[in-house]
Formats: C-alpha cells, structure tokens, sequence
C-alpha cells in the first residue's frame, strides 16, 4: 500500500510541473521550494540518529556522491526535463528505472546477463529513443519536447545510480538517516546558487489552483511519497519494487488528458509498450535468476 500511494503521488506531479512552470514559477524556484522542505524534514532524522556518528570516511564519500546524483541528477533533472516536455512522456520514461539500474549494476559488479534481461533492456532503450527521436522536430511552445525526453532520461540514469552505489550504507546506516545526510548535502550545495530564487517569495500570493498545485508537489509529491518510497521497499524486493513504477504514467496520462494538457499520440503508445514490454522482461529475467540460484542452493 505504500508503494501504491506513493507512485500515484508521484504520478500527479508531472501534471503540475508543467501547469505551475508554464504559467507561474520557473522550475528554479519549484526545486528550491522542495530541497528546502524536504531538508527541513529528513535532516532531523541524520542529526539525531547515533548511527550518523558512526559513519566512517569512505561511507561519506559514497554518501556525497549519491547525494549529489539525488538532488541534482534527479530532482533538478527531472524537474527541469519535466518543464520542456509532456506528463506523458516523462512519467513513461521515468518507468525506465530498472533497466537503468541492470545496467549500472552490470558496470559497478560485471556478471553475465541471462538473455531475457538484455531482451528486455534494448526493447525498452528502443522505446526510449521512439520518444526522443518523434520529438526531435516538435515543440511546446518554445520548449523541445526531446530535449526534455533526453533530461528525464538523464534523471533516471542518476536515480538508478543512486540505487547501486548506496544499497550497502542504506542497510548500514538506515534510510531515514542517509536521507539526512542527502539533505544537509544538498541543502549546502544548492541554497548558494538557488536561494534567491525563493528569497522574498511569497506562495500565498499564488491564485488558488496553482496555490493548491505548489503545496501538492512540495509536500504530498515530494516528502510524503519519497518516506513512503523508502517504507514499502524495506519490506519487499527490488523486483516487486520496480513493477508498481507503472502507476505513475497511468495517473499522468489521465490527469493530463482530463486537464486538456497533452493527448496521446502513436509516439506515446508505441514508445510506453516497448519501455512497458522491456521492463517486464528485466524484472521476469530477475525473478527467474533469484529461482534458479535458490535451487542450486537448495541441492
């Protein structure tokens, strides 16, 4: 249940990036907003916990990079991808989680993948490049669709990066305390360069809707779904994980389309059944590796 609040919430947020970008801030200030409350929320957690004093010199640094790839490869990334481009587009693309993730795993710890995998990673590559490659020659506006395809793509190499590189400090540590650590680095790193872009602002003098809008992404599409995140996944796999990632550009889709936002054209279908059809495959590849070493463990 976790993972499902928490995917539909995040699902909503495209649709809102895009109306509060277009007609009311600039996704500068949106990011700022959100690095800033969710420090604000996830700092304590590092402050207080007696695990945090435990954290030795090569943990922090793999800590500090992690937290650079969160807070500017995801968020910023994903933000500003999510400003140039259609809710459709980016929520299907952000479903590209785990094959990313297959992928920098294999990089970090090379192993031999079962062909079902690689199957499933090139169909859903290819659904990818179907997205960037339709929209290289449309546009919203002044803003380029594929442009804000190949950003989103960006943010999800960095989260699935994230993934990899700090699974052992999370067991370690605990989660709530490495996102702590996450927001009092980032915090640092971003309120020099994007303070002024909230300083004096004033959210109440937003019209109603797009007032209602900033709260939602601040607090219910970012702090709210990020600890949900972090719940649901300490108690199931990776792989069970992954698959309620598919929520998110359902929610998408229908608040868009009920919006008049965006429609969904042969580029959407074509490019959500490949990335949707080679997902599949890389979590079935998962399910039949974990059952076959646990056989061979077994006799």
């Amino acid at each position: 249940m976790a993972l499902v609040i928490a995917n539909i919430l995040f699902g909503a947020n495209f649709s809102f990036y895009v109306s509060l970008t277009e007609y009311y801030l600039n996704f500068q200030q949106i990011f700022m907003l959100q690095v800033t409350v969710a420090a604000a929320f996830f700092i304590p957690f590092a402050i207080f916990s007696k695990r945090s004093y435990k954290i030795t010199v090569e943990d922090f640094g793999s800590i500090f990079i992690v937290a650079i790839l969160v807070i500017y490869g995801w968020m910023y990334m994903l933000l500003w991808g999510a400003s140039e481009t259609s809710p459709i587009d980016a929520s299907t693309i952000a479903t590209l989680g785990p094959v990313f993730t297959l992928i920098v795993a294999h990089i970090v710890q090379p192993q031999r993948l079962s062909k079902v995998k690689t199957a499933g990673a090139v169909v859903a590559m290819c659904g990818a490049i179907v997205l960037l490659a339709d929209r290289n020659n449309h546009a919203i506006s002044s803003t380029n669709e594929a442009f804000g395809n190949a950003l989103v793509l960006c943010a999800v190499v960095a989260i699935a990066a994230n993934t990899v590189l700090i699974n052992r400090q999370l067991k370690r540590y605990g989660e709530l305390t490495i996102m702590g650590w996450y927001y009092i680095i980032g915090f640092v790193m971003v309120a020099p360069f994007f303070w002024s872009e909230i300083e004096g602002f004033n959210p109440l003098g937003l019209p109603l809707l797009p007032m209602l809008e900033l709260f939602y992404v601040i607090f219910l599409g970012t702090v709210l779904p990020m600890w949900l995140l972090y719940v649901g996944s300490s108690h199931l796999t990776a792989v069970h994980t992954a698959l309620y990632r598919y929520i998110q550009p359902v929610v998408a889709a229908m608040l868009t389309l009920l919006r008049g936002q965006n429609i969904i054209d042969r580029a959407n279908i074509i490019g959500a059944v490949m990335i949707f059809s080679g997902v599949i495959f890389v979590v079935a590849g998962n399910m039949i590796g974990r059952r076959a070493t646990r056989g061979s463990s077994y006799q």
